[in-house]
């Protein structure tokens, strides 16, 4: 039997495969509220010359246009990928009440600041799928380096 927060993972890597197959950083999201998705989002920094358009701005931003609210402290933010610190500090203003992810960013996920900068009562549990989460990421990066290595 899944667990719930491995299903919704597994929306997010939904997500994900359709920023890969539009050539974006292949990372996804979802913003769940009472068991109800209401954003589905993924990268597209590129097709939006937007480097602020990460997953999970595009899900806040459609999470809080759904809600009719800036506060998102009833919401759970699925995400593929540990967000980043632009990422971090729009979640804490949003007031998030849990992030899950899956893989680990070790150059700048919010893990890796000496100071929490999510809000104080958001939750976080990591790790979900990070096998699956952090080989789409590996794949996607496998293979620019070898179109690299061509030209």
């Amino acid at each position: 039997m899944i667990n719930t927060d491995e299903m919704y993972m597994k929306k997010a890597l939904l997500e994900a495969k359709i920023a890969m197959d539009k050539d974006e950083v292949p990372v996804g999201a979802i913003i769940v509220h009472n068991n109800k998705i209401i954003a589905k989002a993924h990268n597209l920094t590129i097709h939006l010359c937007d480097p602020t358009a990460h997953a999970e701005m595009q899900a806040i931003t459609a999470a809080c246009n759904y809600l009719q609210s800036r506060y998102l402290d009833q919401c759970t933010l699925y995400t593929t990928l540990e967000p980043c610190i632009m990422c971090g500090s729009a979640l804490s203003w949003s007031k998030i009440g849990k992030v899950v992810y899956g893989a680990s960013d070790q150059k700048r996920g919010i893990s890796y600041l000496e100071k929490n900068i999510l809000h104080k009562k958001t939750i976080i549990k990591k790790n979900i799928l990070m096998y699956e989460c952090g080989n789409l990421l590996s794949e996607f990066f496998k293979k620019k380096r070898k179109l690299k290595q061509k030209n």
